[in-house]
């Protein structure tokens, strides 16, 4: 199956975190759209993997999204490395995908700051032929994405544009909340975290109205880029 994208996350529920609002509004323009999470978020505080392996699975369903896979690298501790990076390639030379969305590029976790390396990286080498891999016992063939975005997450990084999802806010946070085990819920009495007070809650909503507010729409995600972001005319920019 090829994809239209493919967005990426260090953990399970970075993705819904930081783009979801796009994925389901592109899901909903006919594109094929693919989650492939790197670690099973073992580390976290609240939850188990086994967990999180279904509240992805339900997250997914929410979003509508043709495949998600997990590769399964050691929260906190993957690196970027040759032998994660051909796990990474493997998956982008699977799907071919045309855009990869993935973490941060400076975060509050050190993981999302690595996997925003480790995928951009990847998707360049996945690009060259000498580089041999194969899935499944076949053979695959070189493939490098168009473009590599960056979503934002626990920082304010300044975006360098915004898509408006006005109209995907609740599916955004529908697909956030199925992560019951994380987020704030008043019959929930694990430990608290950074992530499941009812203000960071809050901030997923307010942040998505803010960036909104900037544009003139109701609700908006951002994205730093590696290359400047080009358009035919000048009349394509809202």
């Amino acid at each position: 199956m090829k994809l239209d994208i493919l967005a990426i996350g260090a953990h399970p529920d970075d993705v819904e975190l930081s783009c979801s609002g796009t994925l389901a509004k592109e899901i909903d323009n006919g594109k094929k759209v693919g989650i492939l999470d790197l670690t099973r978020g073992e580390l976290g505080t609240r939850g188990t993997p086994e967990i999180r392996d279904q509240e992805a699975k339900n997250a997914a369903s929410i979003l509508g999204v043709s495949i998600r896979e997990n590769l399964g690298f050691r929260d906190g501790f993957f690196i970027n490395n040759e032998e994660h990076q051909l796990a990474v390639i493997k998956i982008i030379r699977k799907y071919k995908p045309e855009i990869v969305l993935c973490n941060a590029v400076d975060d509050r976790h050190i993981d999302h700051g690595k996997g925003s390396k480790l995928v951009s990286d990847a998707c360049f080498l996945s690009g060259l032929r000498k580089i041999e891999t194969s899935y499944n016992d076949v053979s695959q063939d070189p493939w490098r994405p168009k473009k590599v975005y960056h979503y934002i997450q626990w920082k304010n990084i300044e975006p360098d544009f915004v898509v408006d999802i006005s109209g995907y806010m609740d599916k955004k946070m529908e697909s956030v909340m199925a992560y019951a085990s994380q987020f704030y819920d008043t019959n929930n009495n694990a430990p608290s975290t950074p992530i499941s007070s009812k203000n960071f809650k809050d901030s997923i909503e307010y942040r998505a109205a803010d960036l909104g507010r900037i544009i003139g729409v109701d609700y908006a995600e951002g994205y730093t880029v590696e290359r400047y972001v080009a358009v035919s005319s000048i009349f394509d920019l809202i």
